[in-house]
């Protein structure tokens, strides 16, 4: 039986989690390198453990570089922070890290596998020049780890 998530209060802060090219793919895409977990799975434990921080998450996916960049520009506005999986746009998108730099927001760029460890291509993220943080190589725990740190970046900054 799944868990529910914690209610959340009207109000509450939130936290953008977004996704790029090929992730809603996931669970059946390559699981010996992404994991069996789908993207739903990974949008509701998203969902409860940040509820378990008093946080709410927007999460979405996307395959079109505009889009992405579009909420990143809004979650200025509206969101506390940013969890961002570009996928294959990390590697390539200087429109995306722009926006990225633009966010004056806590930025923590998530991959499910470890880019070091893959095709030499994939060892520069334009995404990790903007974001205050990385976290690579650990699968869907990474989306848990990030909502460890943007709860904890959150609190200061209204502590």
């Amino acid at each position: 039986m799944a868990k529910k998530a914690p209610k959340i209060k009207a109000g509450t802060p939130s936290i953008y989690v977004l996704n790029g090219p090929n992730l809603n793919l996931l669970g059946s895409r390559e699981p010996e390198v992404y994991g069996r977990d789908t993207l739903a799975d990974i949008h509701a434990a998203t969902v409860r453990h940040a509820a378990g921080h008093g946080l709410a998450v927007e999460f979405r996916q996307s395959n079109h570089e505009g889009v992405l960049i579009d909420w990143l520009q809004e979650a200025r506005a509206e969101a506390g922070g940013v969890i961002l999986n570009a996928a294959g746009f990390s590697h390539t998108s200087v429109a995306i890290l722009d926006a990225c730099r633009a966010l004056d927001r806590p930025l923590i760029e998530v991959h499910l596998s470890n880019p070091f460890r893959r095709e030499p291509f994939r060892r520069r993220s334009f995404v990790s020049e903007a974001a205050t943080g990385v976290i690579c190589g650990l699968g869907a725990t990474g989306y848990l780890l990030a909502i460890d740190a943007l709860a904890e970046l959150l609190k200061g900054k209204t502590a």
